[in-house]
């Protein structure tokens, strides 16, 4: 009898690459001209990173610089969720950005109901925030992939444990 070949679907960003983009971030603020004496910043507190900047104005090159650096180091930003700019202590203001791990029970299931709809011989079981899809043939298991990274799905997935 043929082994079962499996992948997971899995929403989680390198927290390495995450964590290395924003001290090039904090570096390029400290370097940049337009932000000499401005007590603008960049930190991560647990799964969050917070940004602060005097005016709004400011904050957005902030928020842009980190989105750039997310950029060069192939993090998709659908990893990240902006909340919105409020008002800080000493006239600042902050922004918070969530950092999005796991696939949400909905997605799941719409990811899941995509794999099925597409006729091949496959299972897809939701285990937790991940997605398993085992299958016999890896040519249907490579289908699947493609058809999930064809559908553009809001949230950023990586498909990992190929075997």
């Amino acid at each position: 009898m043929p082994q079962d070949h499996s992948f997971d679907i899995v929403s989680k960003p390198n927290m390495q690459e995450v964590d290395n983009a924003i001290q090039m971030a904090a570096k390029e603020l400290a370097n940049r001209f337009d932000f000499k004496g401005s007590i603008s910043k960049i930190e991560k507190v647990e799964e969050k990173i917070k940004l602060v900047s005097e005016d709004e104005f400011k904050l957005k090159n902030v928020s842009t610089i980190l989105q750039d650096k997310f950029a060069k180091r192939q993090i998709p930003i659908k990893f990240f969720e902006f909340g919105k700019v409020e008002e800080a202590l000493g006239g600042t203001v902050k922004q918070d950005v969530t950092i999005k791990q796991g696939i949400p029970q909905d997605k799941a299931k719409e990811i899941t109901k995509l794999i099925k709809a597409s006729g091949l011989k496959v299972q897809a079981q939701i285990q937790g925030d991940e997605i398993r899809v085992s299958g016999k043939k890896l040519d249907d298991l490579q289908a699947v992939i493609q058809k999930i990274k064809a559908a553009n799905l809001t949230i950023a997935l990586s498909f990992v444990n190929y075997r």
